[in-house]
This record gives structure tokens, sequence and C-alpha cells, in this order.
């Protein structure tokens, strides 16, 4: 097979969660630890950090990937669901994986698929293993996919793991409560395997120490630890923004230039400088000039795209992949700030998202452009027009991603705001993105 042979056995063959929803989702570690089994435990073979959570976890990865690359590491990047091409999942220092090392990957190991009938996601995981151990890289950054306790990056014993923040997602594969859900999450926290927790919810807080005491692993909720806040409000079109760190128990206070801009993306960093710091109690050499540098020059170095993304000035052209209750509460918070005229909002969802809370919370002063990403799990644009109209928020139906950009881009003034968002895929087929 060819590399799109490949993708698209793999895409037709095993189901995909990202494009088919429940459909595609497979509880359980059984046949990922089969493949590695298999394959010879490639998953014992590289150092790594595993990240969960519902919101910046993506974010953290790639903030930590980058700062491990500027400390001089060879560092390999798991990350899900990819944007525009399938090879975004799996990096090595900031690169993507070779094409060519999937289609031979793939040929290899098609019998033993036939054989454990593994999910596309299990299959991606063993990928990203296999090319992890093969690379030796010095350590891997390891973004669960959904959940934790049963995902398939879930077979490693990390140096350390993250779990940055719990709100409401994916309730009908993890759970209708907050509890519920975070524990879920904490399923990575493993024997004696140092965790750190982004953010000190009241809510959940239990959940992890329970957890942690129960498998006597050291807990750390990292906003205790350092305290962020914007040292100067960026301006509208700016790509990096000044955060003031303050180190909780020396007192100490730097200022630290962050290459992303989202207002949440504070929320992030203590967890990042936690992390950070356990990797060098256990021998890590990271210089504070390369935690400078990988938090500065994280898009540069993983490739990162689609967390407030500038795409283009007047007018002002923002992508943002928030897609759920948490995530759009702080991207309207932030769109509330921003000087305009008037704002175009670009809108998409999946049709399994509680749709309705998120469009409470979206401004009824915009003008909306609804569409639908090319996926299964896409919610029809008319339907999406139809909840949002009760909902006090008027717009037209756009069908296509690109149609609707572009027409929201024609009405636009120059002292006008362009957002666009409601889903990850709706952001991945922006043609302003690549």
């Amino acid at each position: 097979m060819n590399y799109a042979e490949t993708l698209a056995y793999l895409y037709d063959q095993l189901p995909m969660f990202q494009r088919v929803g429940a459909a595609g989702f497979k509880a359980g570690l059984g046949n990922t630890l089969a493949l590695a089994e298999t394959m010879g435990h490639p998953e014992r073979q590289f150092r790594a950090v595993h990240v969960a959570g519902t919101n910046g976890k993506g974010s953290s990865s790639n903030l930590l990937a980058a700062t491990l690359q500027a400390a001089g590491y060879k560092v390999g990047l798991y990350t899900s669901p990819h944007l525009r091409e399938f090879t975004e999942r799996i990096k090595l220092n900031g690169q993507d994986l070779d094409p060519d090392y999937l289609v031979q990957w793939v040929g290899k190991w098609r019998p033993l698929f036939a054989q454990v009938q593994p999910s596309f996601f299990e299959m991606c995981v063993a990928l990203a293993y296999s090319y992890f151990a093969e690379q030796q890289v010095d350590i891997a950054v390891v973004e669960v996919g959904l959940g934790g306790r049963l995902d398939s990056t879930n077979i490693i014993t990390p140096l350390v793991s993250l779990i940055t923040n719990i709100s409401y997602d994916h309730q009908n594969l993890l759970g209708d409560t907050l509890p519920l859900i975070a524990g879920e999450k904490a399923g990575i926290i493993k024997p004696q395997v140092p965790v750190v927790v982004s953010q000190t919810q009241p809510e959940v807080q239990a959940v992890f120490e329970q957890k942690a005491r129960e498998v006597q692993a050291p807990l750390q909720f990292a906003d205790q630890l350092y305290h962020t806040a914007l040292a100067e409000p960026p301006a509208p079109d700016a790509e990096t923004q000044l955060l003031t760190v303050t180190n909780q128990r020396t007192a100490e206070t730097q200022t630290l230039e962050l290459g992303l801009v989202g207002d949440y993306q504070r929320l992030n960093v203590p967890g990042v400088l936690a992390v950070l710091d356990e990797l060098r109690r256990q021998g890590v050499s990271i210089t504070e000039t390369a935690v400078r540098e990988g938090l500065r020059d994280v898009r540069r170095l993983t490739g990162f795209r689609g967390r407030w993304t500038i795409l283009g000035r007047r007018p002002l052209l923002i992508c943002d992949t928030g897609h759920n209750e948490a995530g759009i509460r702080f991207i309207t918070a932030q769109l509330a700030r921003l000087p305009y005229q008037q704002l175009h909002f670009v809108l998409g969802t999946v049709n399994d998202k509680d749709v309705t809370k998120m469009l409470a919370l979206l401004p009824t002063t915009a003008t909306y452009y609804f569409c639908q990403a090319n996926i299964p799990r896409a919610l029809p644009a008319t339907e999406l027009a139809e909840r949002a109209a009760a909902l006090g928020l008027q717009g037209r139906v756009y069908g296509t991603v690109p149609v609707a950009v572009a027409a929201a881009r024609a009405a636009a003034g120059p002292a006008d705001v362009v957002f666009i968002g409601g889903s990850t895929f709706v952001v991945a087929e922006i043609e302003e993105l690549y």
C-alpha cells in the first residue's frame, strides 16, 4: 500500500472515535497490551510524561515537549486528534511522523491487526510507542486520548503524570458528574509515580487525593505551588503574552513570555512548571533558559496550531479549538475584551456535545455563520442554526467550513473580528491555518 491507501485502510477498517463518536470508542487496555506484547513492549523502552485532563492537555503537552526540546533532548510527542494530516499526531522534535514509516509499519503488522482487531486509536498508540522506541527518544510526552483509566495510552509507566483540569465533556462515556469524570482521569495515576494536578477544584480534589493515597503516588496541586497572572494585557492581535509567575514556596516572582495567548493558558502554566520541577528531581537537566525558550517558542518548536491563533488582520481573524462548555466560556470572555465594531462568528459543532449549554454562553450581538465539518460526527448546520435561534443567536447556514469562513470575511469590515470555532474539526478545515 502507498500512503493514501494506508490511510484509507486505517480509516475504513478501524473505527475512529474522532470521526464517528462513541461507535469508535473501545474501552479497555486488552487490545493495546496484546499489540505491545507482540511488538516487544516498546512502551517500556523510553521515559515519558503522561498528560490527561478535559481542557488544556494538548497545550500542556506541547509546552512540555517544547521545553524539553529547548533543553537539548530528543523528544517524542503524541497528541490527538490531528488537524489536517494524520502524521501530526506523532512528532519527533517537532517534526511530523514520516509517512513512509507509517506505510511500512502498517504493512509489517497488518496480520496482527487482523488477529487482534484493534480500534483506530489502539493502533495509533501502538504506532507512536513503536516509533518512539525505535527512534530512541530521550523522553516522550504522551497525551491521553479520552478519559484516562481505560485509554489506550495508559499502558505506560511515566516519570510523572499530569492532569490539567476537569470539566464536562464526553459525559456519555466518562460519566455525568465531575467526580465521575475525575475518577476516569485519575486512572492514569500509577503506583509511586508522582502526579501533578494543574488546578485545585474543590468538587474533585478528594478524588485525586484518594487515588494518590491508594497507590502511594506523591501528589501536588500546581496552582498551590505557582500563581500566574497577566503581566499586562496583550494587544488584540498579539501572538504572545507576558505572565507574572510567583513561586508560592519562595515568594520569588518572574515574568515569562508565553507563545500561546488564550486566557486559559495561564491555568496550564503552573502544571507545566510543576512537572518540570519533578523531572529535575528525577535527574532530567532543564535550565531556566530552556524553560523560557520552550514557553516562548512553543509554536516554532512543536508546530502547535489552533489555540487562539491569529490568522489575519483587518479584519482580525481568530480561531480556537475550544469545544466544550468550559472552553467556550474562556473564549467568550476573551472575545468580550476585544475592540471591534461587529463580531462575526463562524460556528460548527459535533453531534455528541451538550450544544445547548455551549450556545447559551455565546453573545447574541454577533452575526453567526453556521457550518459543519466534513466528518460523520458533525451536527448538521441547519440543526445547529435552529438550536441557536431558539437562544437568540441569529445568522445563516453556509454548509461547509470554507464557504462560511469566506462569507464572514467578505461581510466583515476592517475594524471587525471574525472568530472561527466550536469544534476541533471546524478549525481543521480553515484554509488560512496552513
